[in-house]
């Protein structure tokens, strides 16, 4: 009777044992080697379709077209094509044409295949592959085990227990290699296919060089003033052969004016101009010959051309007007420069720094992230080792339109105290206020903004686990879980009005156990997590993406991939007590540096507490500080904000 190859490579099966012997080597990568007993026939070596009782097979997708559905079985060889034909109660084979099958079919090694009369193998193996040796296959032990779980036996078919029947035109599809269940298949195929790879990097690398080398940087000297810049006022005057003034307020006013003129020189060539042509231009330069093309220009210099461009004709604006008062006849006053000063610090000088340094933190910290990168080091060497930079780094020139911006109101203020006409006086004074005003918006916004970014990258760390998860004491079934619906983490930490006060990590007491804890102290409510650290993936976070603002736990945990699992619910400040512990009634359990926290419901009754230990005395007496004074603060706005209601339903009523 013919038997049904439960190892073919076009049989699937659940069976763990089946599994597992293909796992260890019973697989069909162990099976094919094999080739004296079943062999690939062509396709006009195969008879009529097998008609079992019970048991049909649909034709997958992909299969053949004009192919019956059959099963595909498989029986031992045999040289005597009479003795299948003959077989009495046995499976008949009808010649089936080539071309009616699959068309077009070629194959690969007909040298390893017999004529369709000789021959009978495994309908889905792919052509010129040996197939397994029968007789010694079906006479192993394992052929015997697996034929005591015969379920079902049928003319020319057993069926086993897990065993899925597909058709013909599937088994092809079966047989790919990415689809074979012997995990021997997963190995890579050459061991050395890294071999290589440090040689194409160190090719990488030289070439970016050579691409460096090839760079050229544009004098600076061409500018004008840049010869004036190291000059004081009285080098001016006797250059030119122009008398002093007489008068000594206005010489100071001029040596003011000249000071804030030379300061803005030195700060568009030395450190405005180097970043732009030096460092900017070359990046992009290397950008345009497929270096460094993931990196980007917006996030590391921010709008430096239009800072560059608005500061260069500020200089040229105060140049115009020195010029002229040197170049006139008499002595005159220095009548011009207000318009001058109203132009660009009440227009785009103020507003381009603030763009700018908006954008400084985010620069520094992805400049940081790129520094760990090998061709950027190399570009960044590179630049910094250039003349015209005068042992400046990267970081000590980005910062530069900071200090600029802040300087301008004391350069102001020092026009103002020489100046002796009192509408000048009222004018610089005005312009003045206009700078200052600007820079305190300009640390509002950069508050707001970091406070956003802090808070966006808490709602990615912080995980809240459902009630069930985070309390065993309630049980809800699954079928009713669907109805708690919990309130989203991003609606908790979305407000743009919370701020984060105090953050740390401490160490929780409990029955068992020290756990590692992570707490924010927000303006309304404590929350006590846990840190989880996962192992570091490959292709990750972005480093240049965190924060830089959150402490270097918080940026170890993200670079991690770990996250701040919640262990209660957010603790209310009006709910919140906290006590300090006296350390002879903790010294038993080895606890040093105590302290206790109590969440009280609104009866004044204790539902939760936490024994916290600190790693310092110092540390443990700054916590209580900060959870005090959090407390007290917020109760004083609760009181204000009752005391503004009731005021104004008083008058409604009234009204």
């Amino acid at each position: 009777m013919l038997q049904f190859d439960r190892q073919a490579p076009g049989r699937i099966s659940t069976s763990p044992t089946l599994r597992r012997l293909r796992g260890s080597g019973w697989g069909i990568s162990s099976l094919l080697p094999q080739q004296n007993a079943l062999e690939l026939p062509t396709w006009g070596s195969w008879r009529g379709p097998v008609k079992a009782q019970g048991c049909l097979s649909k034709s997958l997708p992909g299969s053949p077209k004009g192919s019956s559905p059959s099963l595909s079985p498989l029986t031992p060889h045999s040289s005597d094509p009479a003795s299948i034909n003959n077989t009495a109660g046995k499976v008949r084979f009808q010649p089936r044409p080539t071309e009616d099958v699959l068309p077009g079919l070629q194959l690969i090694n007909e040298g390893s295949l017999h004529q369709a009369d000789e021959d009978l193998s495994l309908p889905c193996a792919t052509p010129g592959y040996p197939s397994p040796k029968g007789e010694e296959f079906y006479g192993s032990r394992f052929y015997e085990h697996r034929r005591s779980s015969v379920v079902l036996n049928l003319p020319g078919l057993e069926v086993f227990p897990g065993d899925l029947l597909v058709s013909d035109g599937a088994a092809d599809y079966l047989c790919h290699p990415l689809l074979l269940l012997n995990p021997e298949s997963k190995k890579p195929r050459w061991p050395f296919f890294k071999r290589g790879v440090n040689k194409d990097k160190h090719k990488h690398m030289s070439n970016l060089e050579s691409c460096l080398s090839s760079v050229r940087i544009t004098d600076f000297r061409g500018y004008e003033f840049y010869s004036l810049k190291d000059k004081t006022w009285s080098e001016v005057m006797e250059t030119h052969k122009k008398l002093p003034d007489d008068q000594f307020d206005l010489t100071k006013q001029q040596e003011a004016i000249w000071e804030l003129f030379t300061s803005e020189c030195t700060y568009f060539l030395d450190h405005l101009l180097v970043l732009k042509m030096i460092f900017m231009s070359t990046l992009k330069y290397l950008q345009i010959h497929e270096y460094l093309l993931d990196v980007d220009l917006w996030r590391l210099f921010a709008n430096l051309e239009e800072l560059t461009q608005t500061s260069l004709g500020f200089v040229n604006s105060l140049l115009s007007i020195i010029k002229d008062y040197v170049d006139a006849s008499e002595t005159s006053r220095l009548v011009d420069f207000i318009p001058v000063l109203t132009k660009y610090f009440r227009g785009s000088l103020c507003q381009s720094h603030q763009t700018y340094c908006l954008n400084y933190s985010a620069a520094v910290f992805y400049l940081e992230s790129l520094k760990q990168r090998d061709d950027f080091s190399i570009y960044l060497k590179w630049c910094e080792q250039n003349e015209q930079c005068k042992r400046l780094h990267l970081p000590e020139l980005l910062v530069a339109p900071l200090h600029r911006l802040t300087r301008y109101p004391l350069l102001l203020k020092n026009i103002w105290k020489r100046s002796t006409d009192s509408t000048e006086k009222i004018m610089i004074y005005s312009i003045k206020e206009k700078v200052e005003k600007s820079i305190r918006d300009l640390e509002g916004k950069v508050k707001w903004l970091d406070n956003f970014q802090k808070f966006r990258h808490l709602q990615e760390i912080i995980v809240w686990p459902p009630l069930w998860d985070r309390d065993k004491r309630f049980f809800i079934p699954e079928c009713l879980k669907h109805i708690f619906k919990e309130y989203m983490a991003e609606n908790i930490l979305s407000p743009t009005n919370r701020h984060l006060l105090y953050e740390g990590k401490l160490t929780l007491a409990e029955s068992t156990r020290f756990l590692d804890v992570y707490l924010f102290l927000f303006d309304d409510f404590l929350l006590v997590t846990k840190t989880k650290r996962n192992k570091k993936k490959p292709g990750g976070t972005d480093f240049g993406l965190i924060c830089p603002s959150l402490t270097p736990e918080l940026q170890t945990v993200i670079k991690e991939g770990g996250s701040c699992m919640v262990l209660d619910q957010p603790i209310p400040l009006d709910r919140l007590v906290v006590k300090g512990i006296d350390p002879l009634h903790v010294s038993v359990f080895g606890l040093r540096h105590a302290f206790l926290i109590q969440h009280e419901n609104r009866y004044q009754q204790c539902i939760a507490a936490f024994l916290l230990q600190a790693q310092t005395e110092h540390i443990k007496k700054t916590w209580i500080t900060q959870i005090t004074t959090a407390i007290s603060g917020f109760t004083k706005s609760q009181k204000t904000k009752k005391k503004s209601l009731f005021t104004l339903s008083a008058e409604s009523s009234e009204i």
